[in-house]
């Protein structure tokens, strides 16, 4: 079956996915970057008759259930900005992905508390068997980069009020579809990221940049770091449980087997060799 995505028309070669037409961010009115629903509760005024209403009944639940300030950072909806994409056909060799890989971020001291031992690495890493290569840019280049010893978590340092994308290249000989998230949110339609949800397609050896949560065809909504009770998670949708990871599911297309076309690799696999052999 066939499934319309979004072809970028702006910088780079970028494909996409459908957009909910009832939901997410192109679905929610907007003040200052943020959810119109949130509104800011103002404080009593001073004479009030009896039955009179200072704040508004939504006003007082949001006191109510306002979290404690959470340390460390989060992604926020930052200025919108244009990027155009447009349907393109493209069908999944399967419904499970070809690979799956994560990148935590926080502040430089929220992953001094969550590593031990971390140790610096190229902001570009290979995942989904070496398929892709992705890694988080902000303004001044990759971000500092960082892999855990032990299980190899990988992590960025970002800094509050910037900006960030999410870069990916293809290294593959045939397209890939990518479908993102941010904090837990598909960056398609800012609702519950799943593999059944759309993503961007990437053309062979082409590089993307996903810049923000998309608002509508030809616009998107930076990617901010925040603080948690600023963040879009916490603004949209009044959860916190997944801010501070980046994540990232690589389709393959059906009926192309993209490692046909990468010889080199075939060539490194073929003449690998199960013991460290010192060079003669």
């Amino acid at each position: 079956m066939k499934h319309k995505l979004i072809y970028s028309l702006t910088g780079i070669l970028a494909i996409g996915g459908l957009f909910s037409c009832s939901t997410g961010p192109m679905g929610q009115s907007r003040i200052d970057g943020q959810s119109a629903y949130n509104e800011r509760a103002s404080a009593p005024t001073a004479g009030l008759r009896a039955g009179d209403s200072a704040m508004s009944r939504k006003q007082i639940d949001a006191l109510l259930n306002k979290p404690s300030e959470r340390p460390g950072l989060a992604t926020g909806w930052g200025n919108e900005k244009t990027s155009h994409v447009s349907n393109v056909d493209f069908v999944r060799d399967s419904s499970q992905p070809a690979g799956v890989d994560a990148i935590f971020y926080n502040n430089p001291e929220g992953i001094k508390a969550m590593t031990h031992s971390p140790e610096r690495v190229s902001g570009m890493q290979s995942a989904a068997g070496g398929l892709v290569e992705w890694g988080i840019k902000g303004g001044m280049g990759m971000l500092a980069a960082y892999k855990e010893w032990g299980n190899g978590r990988r992590m960025v340092a970002g800094t509050a009020d910037s900006t960030y994308t999410i870069v990916v290249k293809n290294r593959s000989r045939s397209t890939l579809e990518v479908l993102a998230s941010v904090d837990g949110l598909d960056v398609m339609d800012g609702n519950a990221a799943a593999y059944s949800k759309r993503g961007y397609l990437v053309a062979a050896g082409a590089t993307l940049e996903i810049d923000g949560f998309r608002t509508s065809y030809s616009r998107v909504a930076a990617f901010k770091f925040s603080s948690v009770s600023n963040s879009y998670a916490n603004q949209r949708h009044g959860d916190t449980r997944n801010v501070g990871v980046i994540g990232m599911a690589v389709f393959t297309q059906k009926g192309v087997n993209p490692w046909t076309w990468m010889p080199a690799e075939v060539e490194r696999r073929n003449t690998a060799t199960p013991f460290a052999m010192p060079p003669r």
